[in-house]
């Protein structure tokens, strides 16, 4: 695959954008759906697409698996850690009102510089195997402990759920079994017509992501469907901790088309919201292009710039 420069941000066709800020050096790397990097020195001009991975054919994941919503994480111990999503479609794991379920898991590479090449370093598997699960992304609670927040898939439980489960400590394994802190039914802003026409709760639960405000407010966004239009919304945790409760608010938190987030700050500080933005082109093809919103943390809630 070429390589291109100077490329602008709307030029870029890429699902589930997410941004590390690289003070080593100075550098925005970006990553998502379908597993290639793009970097940047400013956010508006970059280089890529670059391939970063690199898989073992024996491993669960086979040597080619897809590759969905990547994010790039730094603990402070050195390494570059990529949570992302696999699938391998050779391996059938289920099947749930006539939908064959493909092996599908978040699992976590890492390499030692931002452009890897990452590779799997640890337990053959994070997640149960008879599960498909997508979507993980990293926290450090206040007990002190790594986990990773991850959605179990509609298409198995046709309600979707975001789950938590605890990782070692040095990430290369999750301890324990998951745990549920909320299903798509929670949520009081997505919408779908069911098999009789009434309308009721969006199943989807898509692309969690995790952040705590200037006062200490713990929030997570996350994303679903309000009909065909792609919607991104917002919870807090009551206990300031994973295990909530998490209390939904009652509008997205995005405008319409926007979702599948991740926050981070540029490198004068400003807050960040990577999004992309959802459309059809006049042929009916989907078209995803990255989006960035400036946001405030400053006080208890998040809030988007205008």
């Amino acid at each position: 695959m070429r390589v291109r420069q100077n490329v602008p941000t709307d030029s870029i066709r890429l699902s589930d954008p997410a941004i590390l800020p690289d003070r080593k050096t100075n550098m925005y790397y970006m990553t998502g759906t379908g597993g290639m990097m793009w970097r940047s020195a400013d956010l508006k001009r970059w280089e890529g697409p670059f391939r970063v991975t690199e898989f073992e054919a024996n491993s669960w994941m086979g040597p080619h698996p897809m590759i969905w919503a990547a994010e790039l994480h730094q603990t402070g111990d050195g390494w570059y850690y990529y949570f992302a999503t696999f699938t391998n479609q050779a391996v059938k794991i289920d099947t749930v009102r006539g939908n064959v379920i493909e092996r599908r898991a978040s699992q976590v590479l890492r390499a030692d510089n931002p452009m890897g090449p990452y590779r799997a370093f640890g337990d053959a598997t994070y997640l149960p195997a008879n599960r498909p699960t997508l979507d993980g992304t990293y926290w450090k609670d206040k007990d002190g402990k790594p986990y990773m927040v991850f959605c179990g898939e509609w298409l198995q439980n046709w309600n979707g759920t975001i789950e938590k489960i605890e990782l070692k400590p040095d990430l290369s394994g999750s301890i324990g079994e998951p745990k549920v802190l909320f299903r798509a039914s929670d949520s009081p802003w997505s919408k779908e017509k069911d098999e009789k026409g009434n309308i009721t709760w969006n199943k989807v639960t898509d692309g969690p992501y995790l952040f705590r405000t200037a006062t200490g407010k713990f929030g997570m966004v996350w994303t679903s469907w309000v009909f065909d239009v792609y919607t991104q919304g917002v919870a807090y945790s009551e206990s300031g901790t994973l295990d909530g409760p998490w209390i939904q608010e009652k509008e997205p938190i995005t405008p319409p088309g926007y979702g599948h987030s991740m926050l981070f700050q540029r490198f004068d500080g400003q807050w960040m919201m990577s999004v992309h933005h959802h459309s059809k082109d006049a042929q009916g093809r989907t078209v995803r292009i990255p989006h960035f919103f400036e946001v405030d943390l400053s006080g208890d809630k998040l809030t988007i710039k205008q």
